[in-house]
């Protein structure tokens, strides 16, 4: 899988959201967005996803131009998106469904997403009786149950407390690890970038663009130690630096 976003463009009415914002990612690929909010974060993923159209430049992937949404790509938002008629497998099983999968693949599939999770136990539970973790936990389930080829993340954790939250992250990191996703996560929280991406992006405002790219070679055995390390609180400190003085400087 190849993803390329080649000189995007995105103005609604006479304000220009981004403007010139390229990238590319491929398989396996972690990468994080950061910014300020009203930087574009969002709108880069809504455009990836499908959910909205850029006024110019292209979004492809594997060469093909992408024309609306798609089973490629699947997304997870901050806001908890389930269903709450439906319980937890519902949930996940609801785009196989769209996508005309056999019941008995659907089945399948389902039980196998929410053991990846960490929820089998919770499979007849409706959402109410989930936490939010829980809840965010099945809200992946159901983006990777579709076969995705890349797992787009809009601040998934940013309504989670911080106990919660830096499980999540733990949670996420090793589900990565575990399946060779491709993951673009947007976020404001730098912590959460350097912990879980492999390369983070920072973006200026008015308009979007990308103005730095910072690599992360951190050890993330143990995500408890490397939030603690000497190495780990240089990055953050270069990478708080940026968002705190460059992008003012381009604004």
């Amino acid at each position: 899988m190849e993803l390329i976003v080649n000189n995007l463009c995105k103005r609604f009415g006479d304000k220009t959201i981004l403007d010139g914002l390229t990238f590319s990612m491929k398989s396996g690929d972690f990468r994080a967005i950061v910014g300020s909010s009203g930087s574009g974060k969002s709108t880069i993923l809504r455009l990836i996803a499908g959910l909205d159209q850029p006024c110019s430049g292209m979004i492809s992937v594997d060469g093909s131009p992408l024309k609306g949404p798609g089973p490629d790509r699947g997304m997870v938002f901050q806001k908890y998106s389930l269903y709450p008629w439906l319980n937890a497998a519902e949930n996940v099983g609801f785009g196989m469904r769209l996508q005309r999968m056999k019941p008995a693949q659907i089945k399948e599939r389902t039980a196998y997403f929410l053991e990846v999770v960490g929820l089998s136990d919770a499979a007849t539970k409706l959402p109410r009786e989930l936490s939010g973790g829980m809840q965010q936990r099945v809200a992946i389930a159901r983006a990777l149950a579709t076969n995705p080829s890349i797992l787009l993340l809009d601040e998934p954790f940013g309504a989670l407390d911080l106990q919660i939250r830096e499980s999540m992250q733990d949670f996420l990191l090793k589900l990565w690890q575990r399946t060779g996703l491709t993951v673009l996560l947007i976020t404001h929280d730098v912590e959460e970038a350097l912990v879980l991406a492999q390369q983070v992006h920072v973006m200026a405002s008015n308009p979007g663009r990308i103005i730095r790219s910072f690599d992360v070679e951190l050890d993330k055995t143990d995500l408890d130690q490397l939030r603690l390390s000497n190495a780990f609180l240089t990055k953050r400190r270069s990478l708080s630096t940026t968002m705190r003085e460059l992008e003012p400087a381009l604004c």
